[in-house]
């Protein structure tokens, strides 16, 4: 490809409303182009690092015994209200109308039209298992779409669905798939972790996702995870063993149960400070709106709640905050003072966390402003949850030493479904005895459009992106100082002409701009390998230049053909 001649626009800028360092770089270095919020067109730099991770992903599921299909875009309401997400989903589903009238949307995903497709083709165990998979372009309506590609309401993905007669046959698929995955991500250049997660929207009992950990902070979760064991988690999935700490209040002279004024103290940290007592000995009420119902979650005093856990936990679909105004009409009471003493636990649902469990003479809010209970204990019959964030430091539940924390970016996960969506869509298969049964599913996706970013945010420095060679849209450039220089261009076209013959991708850029300009443009776009054919090429050598690394060497032109080779081909 001639570089004159490339669909491209570098920018010397980066866009104002940028903030992950891959958003900033995909569009500087003219790979991806805003139309709307949260929506790109991917030119053809980017549409080249697209097909070849597509290409990975079909060779190693292909080598699985998957099959690809394709699955429409636009779904009708009908298969979504046999599942129940239709009214639950919420606001991420784009829902319209089509000229007659019918309810429609965009799919963010497609377990419903492949439940409804494999039921109307397998009928019988003999036909099971099955893995079929597709490659397509999904919508979800994000309220704040930001970073770029990491989290946009259009987007690229691999979604794949097995279908199977047993839980065991599904939990040997899953493995078969894990395992497909982390060659597809070492393929293309990338580190993954496989970690514990929640199965969010899309449900099952078991689940994992697949990070990049980076030391960016655009990482949608932390991670936890032990380096003396396996063990690792999303922070919505995550537990740990908390340090044995004195979290009995009788240590600090409360091991009486009564009521003390705390005039404006408000925050824990206050509290403690007041009451010289430790923050872990502190029965802390946080309060929230849950399906418009009002939810009180007493946790310990140094913890705090980890949403996603509570909104299962809940069974709810949405969460919030409760506002102070709430606060005065669901509890009567003030904020800072808040508890589940003197409630209507008929109107106002109460969660504890499992951190509360061992804790003796605590202190709490008294639900009267500016008072607070001191020397209190739990009553009997209280349901424990674990909805708290861990922390790290806290200490591994297999091998009970301290976890390790990092952000990182979610680039696949795998689902056990089992028959979230057989059963309320009656899809079924009939036994070796004649009986129906629904089938058991599994669910992995991979973010293809995900992948080309977490390696952006992985792998780049102040100059541009650093390309895995698995993923770049092209291997080498070349870049003559002067294009009007005779011997230069004359041998430039030559290497040029050589690389391409031995099936290397090559540019060569014959723009008659000045050097400087070529070699931003080349570190920007990050060509894994560049060449430059300059005045030492009347000494018959050219610069021979590694972007991961750095290193320049002067080689003869054959000598770069050979390194080219060496690098690129074995």
């Amino acid at each position: 490809m001639k570089m004159s001649k490339l669909f491209v626009q570098t920018l010397r800028e980066f866009p104002n409303d940028a903030e992950a360092i891959s958003h900033k770089l995909l569009v500087r270095a003219g790979f991806i182009k805003k139309l709307t919020n949260g929506i790109y067109t991917y030119m053809p730099l980017a549409q080249r690092v697209l097909t070849k991770i597509s290409n990975i992903v079909r060779e190693e599921l292909n080598a699985t015994g998957a099959q690809e299909l394709l699955m429409p875009f636009v779904q009708p309401a009908e298969v979504w209200q046999k599942s129940g997400r239709w009214q639950v989903y919420g606001r991420e589903l784009l829902r319209c109308k089509d000229r007659h009238d019918n309810d429609m949307c965009l799919a963010p995903t497609h377990e419903e039209v492949i439940t409804s497709v494999v039921s109307e083709v397998v009928n019988s165990y003999k036909q099971l298992p099955i893995n079929l998979y597709q490659i397509q372009t999904k919508f979800r309506d994000e309220i704040r779409p930001r970073f770029g590609l990491l989290r946009g309401r259009e987007f690229i993905m691999k979604d794949a669905y097995s279908f199977h007669t047993s839980q065991e046959d599904l939990e040997r698929e899953y493995e078969v798939m894990a395992k497909a995955y982390s060659t597809i991500f070492k393929r293309c250049g990338l580190e993954t972790k496989a970690v514990q997660s929640d199965s969010g929207a899309i449900g099952g009992a078991v689940s994992h996702e697949y990070m990049v950990l980076t030391d960016t902070m655009v990482g949608e979760n932390d991670v936890f995870y032990c380096e003396n064991c396996d063990y690792s988690a999303n922070s919505n999935h995550a537990i740990s063993i908390l340090p044995l700490e004195a979290t009995n209040g009788a240590d600090y002279g409360y091991s009486e149960e009564k009521i003390v004024d705390t005039p404006n103290v408000k925050t824990i940290e206050e509290l403690a400070e007041f009451l010289k007592i430790n923050p872990n000995c502190i029965l802390k009420a946080v309060a929230y709106i849950a399906d418009s119902n009002p939810v009180i979650v007493m946790i310990r005093g140094d913890k705090e709640v980890e949403e996603t856990k509570l909104l299962n936990a809940l069974n709810a679909l949405e969460i919030r905050p409760m506002e102070n105004s709430e606060v005065r009409e669901y509890l009567n009471s003030e904020a800072g003072f808040i508890s589940y003493r003197n409630v209507d636990k008929s109107k106002v649902r109460v969660i504890f966390d499992k951190t509360a469990q061992n804790m003796k003479n605590f202190v709490l809010g008294a639900n009267i402003k500016d008072k607070h209970i001191v020397g209190a204990n739990l009553e009997s019959n209280i349901e424990f949850f674990d909805v708290s964030l861990v922390k790290e430091g806290e200490f591994c539940p297999v091998c009970h030493k301290p976890l390790k924390v990092t952000r990182g970016i979610e680039v696949g996960n795998i689902f056990q479904l089992g028959t979230k969506y057989s059963k309320p869509m009656n899809a079924c298969y009939t036994d070796e005895n004649g009986q129906l049964k629904p089938y058991i599913m599994g669910c992995y996706g991979i973010g293809v459009s995900r992948t080309m970013a977490a390696a952006v945010e992985k792998y780049h420095d102040d100059f541009g992106i650093i390309w895995p060679i698995q993923i770049a849209p092209y291997h080498v450039d070349i870049v003559p100082v002067n294009i009007e220089d005779p011997e230069q261009s004359k041998v430039a076209y030559e290497l040029y002409e050589k690389l391409c013959a031995l099936g290397i991708e090559t540019v060569i850029d014959d723009r008659y701009d000045r050097a400087g300009v070529k070699f931003k443009d080349s570190e920007l776009i990050g060509f894994p390998i560049r060449i430059t054919v300059g005045k030492t090429i009347s000494e018959g050598l050219v610069e021979f230049k590694t972007r991961k690394d750095g290193q320049m060497i002067k080689l003869t032109p054959n000598e770069a053909i050979e390194k080219c080779q060496q690098i690129l081909l074995n």
